[in-house]
């Protein structure tokens, strides 16, 4: 019976949370830099002429992709970062299921899932905050 509830029960080990906060923030992290990147090399332009968002707003996007990526993996600056990734995504998310609208997962057009996910995650990081194996807690002290 022991096994059993070890399986079916939630953990209540602080550690476990703070290694799945850092293998979240690693890998979303690495995956919005990795978005970002080609978006900082042309930050002003990257929706090309047709874009719908004016230069400013979409260098925004660029940095808080590649900026906040960045502040994800170290752990470092998560209110900040998280606050821009979830405005990008805010975005992101609205245009997709909104404005064109596209269905929740897959279709020929795209999808609002992936933006959602990452809108949720970045929501998960103000809520909790990046863990205690975060550069965060190193310097200011925060969890």
């Amino acid at each position: 019976m022991r096994k059993l509830k070890w399986l079916l029960a939630p953990a209540q080990h602080p550690l476990y949370a703070d290694a799945a906060l850092l293998l979240i923030r690693i890998v979303a992290g690495l995956a919005f830099m990795l978005h970002g990147f080609g978006k900082i090399k042309n930050p002003f332009g990257w929706m090309g002429p047709d874009g719908f968002a004016p230069g400013i707003f979409q260098a925004l996007a660029a940095i808080s992709e590649f900026g906040g990526g960045l502040a994800w993996i170290l752990g470092l600056l998560m209110p900040l970062g998280s606050l821009g990734i979830f405005c990008t995504m805010s975005v992101a998310f609205s245009m997709h299921a909104f404005v064109r609208r596209d269905p929740f997962v897959g279709g020929p057009g795209g999808s609002y899932e992936l933006a959602l996910v990452y809108l949720s995650l970045a929501v998960l990081f103000i809520a909790l905050g990046p863990g205690r194996v975060s550069l965060d807690r190193l310097i200011f002290g925060r969890k």
